[in-house]
């Protein structure tokens, strides 16, 4: 406890959070508005949007997956657009295609939906692998390539994607290589019976008003590139960096997982916990930060063994095990 006082009273003046806290402030008082609770996914979307990251949002219907991925579209006020995933859905009507133009006997590449800042994917498991690997390109490196040309996408770029994970009747796995394009799964779960109530009394008070016009516009997308070069400035100790490194280390070698996490995975603890941290109002990052965002960003990026799969331990509860028993740097 001693050393995290001295650091902060070394480092607390280096970088000037202020701005930053008062965006995260705005952008919670925004969701207050109309999301209830979830108070974990709303810091999780956080850190993700600072940390330059596309999220998987999985929960069973009604549990606002949709709605807190359109309140944020507003919030950040870029372009937004809205993907319904269906077994019948093809690439070329996410990623665009090049269309005969008969005035000047040239093709002419029309843009898909996905060419926007927001894309919220609804029931992103509906679609086929076809369509599911369409988003490779794009998840990571922020274009696309059509008939040999590449087309960059416009900063900034979030992918916010939803899935049931009850129903499966007509979904496909979603592949190994899209799930590790994703910074994190977020598990929505049903809210408590006092957050249920404070549902119920808001939609009263609303008297049928549309929730997304109780909503203001609270920062831009070039708010949001000054943000995370605020955060790329965020101090990290080396002995920190190790531990993130074995703590996704260890996932390869855990007896109950037949998969473990790749180093984009590492890459990812190391942004998300930075990110975390400035929205804590901190400039330096303490091993509770890279505590709380590790399950959330392997997750879904490990797998069960057979044997424990059946046995129903979940992923998470490994991913605490191997957390747990590592030393915490200090």
């Amino acid at each position: 406890m001693l050393i995290l006082m001295n650091e902060e009273n070394i480092f607390k003046n280096r970088i000037d959070l202020s701005p930053l806290k008062n965006q995260v402030e705005k952008i919670r008082l925004e969701t207050r508005k109309v999301i209830v609770g979830q108070q974990k996914m709303i810091d999780l979307l956080l850190t993700a949007l600072l940390a330059d990251g596309h999220v998987l949002i999985e929960g069973v219907p009604g549990v606002a997956k949709t709605l807190t991925a359109k309140v944020f579209s507003k919030i950040i006020g870029s372009q937004f657009s809205r993907i319904q995933f269906t077994p019948d859905l093809m690439p070329s009507d996410v990623l665009g295609t090049s269309v005969f133009n008969v005035k000047n006997s040239e093709f002419e590449f029309k843009a898909g939906p996905i060419f926007s800042n927001i894309i919220l994917i609804d029931e992103v498991n509906r679609a086929p692998a076809k369509t599911q690997a369409a988003l490779f390109e794009v998840m990571e490196e922020r274009q696309v390539t059509i008939d040999g040309k590449t087309y960059p996408m416009a900063m900034p770029y979030l992918v916010l994607a939803t899935q049931n994970p009850i129903e499966q009747e007509g979904t496909y796995r979603l592949p190994e290589a899209q799930l590790d394009r994703f910074l994190f799964k977020i598990d929505v779960g049903y809210p408590s019976l006092e957050e249920e109530v404070h549902i119920l009394e808001g939609f009263q008070s609303r008297k049928n008003k549309a929730q997304l016009e109780l909503i203001n516009t609270v920062l831009n997308g070039d708010d949001i590139v000054k943000l995370r070069e605020t955060i790329n400035e965020l101090y990290m100790e080396k002995k920190l960096t190790k531990y993130i490194a074995q703590i996704v280390a260890a996932t390869r070698e855990h007896h109950d997982l037949y998969l473990g996490g790749s180093p984009r995975a590492t890459i990812a603890i190391f942004k998300a916990s930075k990110a975390f941290a400035a929205i804590q109002g901190r400039d330096f990052v303490v091993p509770e930060d890279i505590q709380f965002v590790a399950p959330p960003v392997l997750s879904h990026r490990v797998f069960l063994t057979p044997e424990k799969e059946m046995e129903g331990t979940s992923t998470v509860a490994v991913i605490k095990q191997i957390v747990d028993k590592i030393d915490v740097p200090r």
